[in-house]
């Protein structure tokens, strides 16, 4: 995200979805705080409210208003088949709504109400990028609108495996996850809960392979030396373990000092908030008024 930020070739939006955290159960309560910790987060991160705009989703009702004219150009069958959708009812069998067969066209609103062309999501969010090039070109086709058809920005960590051995790290599933604001105490405990074989040796086991992952994004250089001691039979899991936890706290460290400053001044962050949805909403209104004139509602 950063690279992106500073790089001045783009006008980046960084946005914290809480409506869509709402298509599938929550706490209210929760919600609430937790939004504005995520725009904290960004900050402390090194997001710029100068050179970016940070966003509640919920402050710019014309993503939604936007999603609405994007269904008319959807069609249910699509929704059903993408994968995405499959696994999110066969996680919450008795909350399947509208709302959660709709996510991927609110999604695309996100993204094409600013006109994004670039947009830093994992591998698994493609599928939702793929529905968001159609609706692209759909309207285009359509309506002659200049929707860009956006490619996702790749890097490095943009896929971080779960602590549990399998899938990736999700705040929904207990146990998976690092947060950014953890202790050096409970990082280390979190990593060393990664299932590893108890010899080392042989094909690796998924927990094995996740840890290895971890070893290439935070000590990349000591991973050859580790992988060769797995060959050996003779490395001792938890001092990979012990290892990555280490740097991970100390990666961790000047973020959760950043991060106290900025928590420490909520009219600054109510600011940045309140800010943000006055810029974005600028855009966003433009695009919805050049929507509607297209579609023949003006």
């Amino acid at each position: 995200m950063l690279k992106i930020q500073n790089s001045g070739k783009y006008e980046t939006i960084y946005c914290c979805v809480d409506v869509h955290s709402i298509t599938t159960p929550y706490d209210k309560n929760e919600l609430a705080k937790n939004k504005r910790e995520i725009i904290i987060d960004y900050l402390a991160a090194g997001l710029d409210p100068k050179k970016s705009i940070l966003i509640y989703q919920s402050d710019v009702p014309e993503h939604m208003e936007l999603a609405f004219y994007f269904s008319t150009v959807t069609t249910v069958a699509r929704m059903l088949h993408l994968p995405t959708y499959k696994d999110k009812i066969k996680q919450y069998p008795k909350n399947v709504s509208m709302a959660l067969l709709n996510y991927p066209v609110l999604m695309a609103a996100d993204i094409l109400i600013y006109k994004a062309s670039l947009v830093p999501v994992g591998i698994d969010q493609e599928p939702h990028l793929e529905v968001t090039r159609e609706v692209a070109r759909k309207m285009n086709q359509l309506y002659g609108t200049d929707f860009p058809e956006p490619v996702r920005f790749a890097t490095k960590g943009e896929y971080i495996p779960s602590l549990t051995g399998t899938g990736k790290m999700a705040k929904t599933i207990e146990g998976s996850y690092i947060n950014l604001t953890d202790s050096k105490e409970e990082i280390r405990k979190k990593v060393r809960s990664i299932p590893t074989a108890t010899v080392s040796g042989g094909e690796m086991t998924p927990g094995v392979k996740t840890l290895f992952a971890f070893a290439e994004l935070f000590i990349p250089n000591e991973v050859k030396g580790f992988k060769k001691s797995y060959q050996d039979q003779s490395l001792q899991f938890v001092s990979l373990k012990d290892a990555i936890a280490e740097v991970i706290h100390k990666e961790l460290k000047p973020f959760q000092e950043r991060r106290k400053k900025i928590e420490a001044d909520p009219k600054y962050v109510d600011q940045v908030i309140k800010d943000g949805a006055a810029r974005a909403r600028k855009i966003a209104r433009e695009t919805v008024h050049e929507v509607k004139q297209k579609m023949g509602l003006l």
